[in-house]
């Protein structure tokens, strides 16, 4: 049995910018707002984290920040993930030097791999970390998905600690729990399908959503792990719609769209991210309005 980095709600946590610059003024009230609202865990420079337009430099000090500012409350997990091994295993790297508590790696994109190749892709970062490591799986960005099959082969590795299941399969992932069993933990990489993989045995949720209501994501992964799943499926249709807005666009448009809207940092975005598209962003207004984000 692989003991979890963590358990319960994850948040997937923006980058405030300003002018271009990251603006930790916000960084650190974000951080705050997530230990109030329960979080277990901050995944730092994931896809929404915009990660993939930072360069290495502002990566490690917000992983150093985050590591400073949580004083240990939340679990820090590091995006590290890379299309070149070398480049991941050199961010691994600077993630273990500011402290994280685990990595985050998604699977290689655009030049992609086979199956074996990221067997040998995660193992290789893998053997050379003395971090555990969590497993993205997003074939709807990547380009390519993990099989259960290739899951089984790397939960044999000590530090291939879980996954972040993102493909929107349940029945794969039914198949995945149990080739794998306990060797592997997994987290729902989507919010909409926290209750379902839970049940199955997920160990919580790497979630956009939490960003803007940390306390009902955490509430809902609570009631999960204590079985409580018609509670869990209730509060689960109250959010749906919540859920369902913050991927009308790509990912993170709308959650940085809705935080400008809730003034918790700035909407401001990296290119090619561009602001979110006036049908969309009224429309957003209203879910936000409906659930009492905003007025």
């Amino acid at each position: 049995m692989k003991t979890p980095i963590f358990t319960g709600s994850g948040t997937a946590i923006v980058t405030p910018m300003l002018d271009g610059a990251i603006d930790l003024d916000a960084f650190a009230r974000l951080i705050e707002a997530q230990a109030a609202g329960g979080t277990a865990a901050l995944i730092v420079c994931g896809t929404t984290g915009e990660g993939a337009t930072l360069t290495p430099d502002e990566r490690e000090k917000l992983f150093r920040f985050a590591v400073k500012k949580s004083a240990g409350r939340m679990k820090i997990v590091a995006g590290v993930g890379s299309n070149d091994t070398s480049a991941a295993l050199a961010m691994a790297k600077r993630a273990e030097s500011a402290g994280a508590d685990g990595l985050l790696l998604v699977t290689p994109y655009y030049n992609k791999t086979t199956q074996a190749g990221l067997v040998k892709h995660f193992t290789y970062i893998a053997d050379r970390t003395d971090l555990p490591i969590i497993v993205y799986n997003v074939p709807s960005r990547t380009g390519v998905g993990v099989t259960p099959e290739t899951y089984a082969a790397l939960a044999d590795h000590p530090r291939i600690n879980a996954v972040k299941e993102a493909n929107g399969d349940i029945g794969a992932f039914a198949r995945t729990v149990a080739l794998c069993g306990d060797r592997l933990n997994f987290f729902s990489g989507n919010d909409s399908d926290t209750v379902a993989m839970m049940a199955l045995g997920a160990k919580g949720v790497i979630s956009v959503a939490s960003n803007i209501v940390p306390a009902a994501v955490s509430r809902l992964c609570d009631l999960c792990l204590a079985g409580d799943y018609p509670a869990a499926a209730a509060l689960n249709r109250e959010y749906m719609d919540l859920f369902t807005a913050l991927f009308w666009e790509v990912n993170p448009i709308p959650v940085k769209t809705a935080m400008g809207m809730m003034d918790l940092c700035s909407p401001e975005m990296r290119l090619p991210l561009v602001p979110m598209g006036d049908g969309h962003r009224q429309a957003l207004a209203k879910v936000l309005a409906a659930h009492g984000l905003i007025r």
